[in-house]
């Protein structure tokens, strides 16, 4: 017990350090991506580090969403790749802890922080998120850093455009000042142009003060004489001139209270309420518009006009009844051609336009029930989805944690390389998936709760399947196997690798070795023989080479090989390199069902393309056997060099 106590100390201490470490770096990324996209309502405003500094603080809060499942899903990569790198987990294994036993002190923790992470949705995010976005729109709204460029216009004052040829940066004086002012309108501007000038808020920072020096100013008069088309203009030369522009550089914040009522500032219980509330007022106004529509468009139609009768002779009055009356009741029907032609033009023309504004009225106001409609059903699907969002956080991380402890386990590679690169990888997908999911949701083409589990519904199967191959050693990761299947598939040939053995336990029999090899290279050069003639269209689809005849003459080439790696003879042994390696490819027999194979022989086109690479590929086996006929033969010329010359 105590050395359980003891592993699962040593692998908290390997888990939380990198969990703590991968999460500020994660953190860290996504802070500055959050940057980037943000950038333009920051830079150039003259805010205060302190402000900037709270802005970056609340944004962090808000990111951790998204950083802490991929933390999980690195941390985990990098310490059970470090063990199975090191060997500790084989140590582990040999000792009877399993895999699952191993992972049990960092589930508890996991699970821990699943539970954290939701307290910290409900509780802790939505104030956050209320304080950063009211920090954003505030800087959005403060007016720029008043920083005038020379030879440039300068049109960050709303309303004015400034032209400054020169400026003293020691005295502050500014030369050659024009004044653009159509904050008026452009049939109403004022051009103050001046020779110098100099340029100061007012103590409040909420005004320009600007004094200038020996100027004129020209302005239009529209105003005053709008029926004119001769617009009065007016000219005034001065000495001294002080203009007051309104320009607000302070940096006011604007309420909370406004965000606190949107989705993103409310915790479980809150935006239940709301939903509630607006699935109430969906109901009611959809009992609304329904009567007012049964009512408008079907005004004959009583609700429960039918009553119920209990037997079949009440019944059968009851719809003799019904036939009179409605025989009584129902009109011939009219020909509207005939109406609108007994019509003098005048009068047609009246009830055509009467028509037009009663549809359009119709129209229109039909169009604004299904806006007001959308729009509740809009701000419910946000809030459904924030709703669902403080479960998926602790659940993404159980699930990112049980793919990356078994995963790392499988893969067995350390440090951040690796890790790093199946991380981003997995995580990259995750994110496209939740993002897809949410979009779906949010414009209502998906059921709400369909379109935010979706990333969990994809990624926990995974999950499952690496935790079960992990556990029972699977090689799912080896990459030479998907190697070896890449080159069967491609065709890719291998190169043969025979080393000489310096000590030899179980010597060779010339005799036989010699006898091996020379039934190797009959068998070889016996299968070309029967196979000399490319195959027909036909042939090769029906039966193309026998699959079992390429096998048996691939294993009778590893045996000899795999037997004559014990002669003493090197230059015998060198020469086995010279052996390819047959490969058994699906083109040498592209079909073993007969009936598969009829269907691809009619289908032409299809079958054409593949018959031609098929025949080219076959060449290739062909050479391969007589390359092994003649290195077989080779061989037993320096085994024996009187063998062949008697046969």
């Amino acid at each position: 017990m105590r050395i359980i106590k003891r592993l699962y100390g040593f692998i908290l201490k390997s888990f939380i350090p990198l969990f703590a470490m991968t999460f500020f770096i994660v953190l860290f990324i996504v802070l500055m991506q959050f940057l980037w996209k943000y950038i333009d309502d920051l830079v150039g405003k003259g805010l205060g580090i302190s402000v900037i500094g709270e802005l970056f603080f609340y944004a962090a809060v808000s990111m951790v969403p998204m950083a802490l499942p991929l933390a999980i899903l690195l941390a985990s990569l990098m310490t059970f790749g470090n063990f199975g790198e090191k060997f500790e987990l084989t140590a582990m294994k040999a000792s009877g802890v399993s895999l699952l036993k191993a992972m049990s002190p960092l589930i508890v923790l996991i699970s821990g922080i699943a539970v954290g992470a939701f307290f910290f949705q409900n509780d802790v995010l939505p104030h956050a998120q209320v304080k950063m976005w009211t920090l954003l729109f505030s800087m959005r709204q403060k007016s720029p850093e008043l920083e005038i460029p020379e030879g440039v216009f300068y049109d960050q004052i709303p309303g004015y455009n400034l032209f400054v040829e020169r400026k003293n940066r020691d005295t502050g004086m500014l030369y050659k000042v024009m004044i653009y002012d159509v904050s008026k309108g452009g049939d109403n501007s004022t051009i103050l142009v001046a020779d110098s000038g100099r340029l100061a808020f007012t103590p409040d920072m909420r005004y320009l003060y600007l004094h200038l020096f020996q100027g004129e100013q020209f302005e239009n008069l529209r105003e005053q004489r709008s029926m004119d088309k001769n617009v009065p203009f007016r000219r005034e030369t001065f000495l001294d001139k002080e203009v007051l522009i309104p320009f607000d550089a302070n940096f006011n914040r604007l309420d909370e209270g406004g965000m606190r009522k949107q989705y993103v500032g409310k915790n479980i219980d809150e935006l239940r309420h709301t939903i509630d509330s607006i699935g109430l007022r969906l109901d009611s106004t959809g009992n609304i518009y329904a009567s007012d529509l049964r009512r408008n468009a079907f005004p004959n139609l009583r609700e429960n006009e039918s009553p119920r009768v209990s037997s079949k002779s009440a019944h059968s009055s009851k719809r003799e009844e019904a036939k009179v009356s409605l025989k009584d009741s129902v009109y011939a029907p009219l020909s509207m051609d005939s109406l609108l032609r007994a019509l003098n033009p005048t009068q047609r023309s009246q009830v055509f336009d009467a028509a037009e504004s009663y549809s359009i009225r119709a129209y229109n106001e039909q169009q604004f029930k299904a806006l007001s409609v959308s729009d509740d059903k809009r701000t419910m699907r946000r809030h459904q989805i924030e709703l669902l969002k403080k479960f998926t956080l602790s659940v993404a991380c159980l699930i990112f944690f049980f793919i990356g402890a078994p995963l790392g386990a499988i893969i067995r590679k350390g440090g951040l390389g690796t890790p790093l690169v199946i991380s981003v990888l997995l995580f990259l997908v995750y994110y496209i998936i939740d993002n897809t999911g949410y979009k779906m949701a949010r414009d209502g083409h998906w059921i709400v709760w369909c379109g935010i589990w979706l990333s969990t519904f994809i990624l926990a199967p995974l999950g499952v399947y690496v935790t079960y191959k992990a556990m029972n050693d699977s090689a799912v990761f080896d990459p030479d196997r998907y190697k070896s299947f890449i080159r069967k598939i491609l065709g890719i040939k291998v190169d043969r690798s025979v080393a000489y053995k310096e000590i030899i336990i179980n010597d060779i029999s010339t005799e036989e070795a010699v006898s091996r090899l020379y039934a190797l290279s009959e068998e070889c050069k016996a299968f070309c023989d029967k196979y000399s003639h490319r195959l027909s269209y036909k042939q090769y689809w029906l039966s193309g080479y026998p699959a079992s005849r390429i096998n048996e003459i691939s294993a009778h080439l590893e045996e000899d090989v795999d037997y004559m790696t014990n002669c003493r003879d090197s230059l015998a042994v060198n020469k086995l390199m010279d052996y390819p390696i047959v490969r058994n490819l699906w083109l040498y027999h592209p079909s073993s069902n007969p009936l598969v194979a009829k269907i691809i022989l009619w289908l032409f086109p299809i079958g054409v393309p593949v018959y031609f690479v098929g025949l080219r590929v076959q060449k290739g086996l062909k050479d391969e056997l007589r390359k092994i006929s003649a290195v077989s033969r080779s061989i037993i010329n320096i085994l024996d060099p009187s063998f062949l010359e008697n046969k």
